[in-house]
């Protein structure tokens, strides 16, 4: 037992180990995740029981801490505890976690239709490359920070194709304690997140001749060396469509709206999730398909002519 360790002296061991493998904002992640949950519980233990893992959970369900949130802190225990088990630093029994039945729908925010066209319209009679940006994200489903990524030389306006390659995103930066953010530049948050998505005939017509006389190397939503970040994106925007009158939205509901508008034109769900870059059909069919009672009439009346 002389060589055993406390969970904290793991910790250490594991993130100079992870860092060589993973994405500076993926460690980023990891290592606040870490300060701000796992060394206050567990730092100084040489041991964990299931039950006390148990009880963290509820100790953060009671807090307010999404279920999804202390999933992901889990995530990061289990590797730290494993990479110990692994050096035989830790003695490590998997825990087999159980939350609450979570009985509320999850709600999403999409636009109106008539608020989409609104939009759409407003920005090209009132033409900036930042509004630029908004009509791209509902043409193209794109995240915030892929299209601040996004340069001219990803628009191809010859084949009418936007490839997605790049992501910004400020992340939260923690070295010996101190912490600090940092603008990065960065591939995409997942492998099917680099993707070509087609554009529509009314935004091709709308790049075009802006292509034109553009720099390839300058960033869209500047239209100069230098990107915006997501960061002071989502400002404009919620500055933008408070002054359309529009009800408030998160900068995300401009993707949700295209996804929305993509199911309810009966576009098949694979070709959805592809066009959305999500790593696997499920979370396209949780997040998006939700028949209506119409809906669900009409396929049970399917069903029966069947039987005739």
């Amino acid at each position: 037992m002389e060589n055993k360790k406390k969970v904290k002296e793991i910790i250490d061991l594991w993130a100079v180990d992870k860092k060589q493998y993973v994405k500076k904002s993926t460690y980023s992640a990891y290592m606040l995740l870490i300060e701000n949950h796992i060394l206050s519980a567990f730092g100084d233990m040489d041991k964990i029981q299931e039950a006390e893992v148990q009880s963290f959970v509820f100790e953060k369900l009671e807090v307010g801490l999404s279920q999804k949130s202390i999933k992901d802190i889990l995530i990061v225990l289990k590797m730290v505890l494993k990479f110990g088990a692994k050096g035989d630093l830790f003695d490590y029994n998997p825990f087999d976690i159980k939350f609450p039945t979570q009985r509320e729908k999850q709600n999403i925010e999409v636009l109106s239709r008539s608020d989409q066209k609104k939009i759409m319209n407003y920005v090209q009679t009132h033409f900036t490359f930042r509004n630029l940006g908004i009509y791209v994200c509902l043409a193209a489903g794109m995240r915030i920070g892929e299209v601040c990524a996004l340069t001219w030389d990803d628009i191809n306006t010859d084949t009418g194709i936007i490839s997605i390659r790049r992501t910004i995103q400020r992340v939260y930066v923690v070295e010996a304690g101190n912490r600090h953010t940092e603008v990065i530049l960065d591939t995409p948050k997942t492998r099917n997140s680099i993707r070509d998505i087609p554009m529509t005939r009314e935004l091709s017509r709308i790049l075009k001749p802006i292509k034109k006389v553009v720099n390839k190397d300058f960033f869209v939503l500047t239209n100069e060396a230098k990107p915006t970040e997501p960061r002071t994106y989502r400002s404009y925007f919620k500055q933008f469509i408070k002054a359309l009158g529009i009800p408030e939205l998160k900068f995300h509901g401009l993707r949700h709206s295209f996804a929305t508008r993509c199911i309810e034109s009966e576009c098949d769900y694979k070709t959805v999730s592809v066009l959305l870059g999500h790593s696997n059909i499920t979370t396209t069919l949780n997040l998006y398909v939700h028949p209506n009672l119409e809906q669900k009439k009409k396929c049970i009346d399917k069903m029966f002519k069947t039987l005739k």
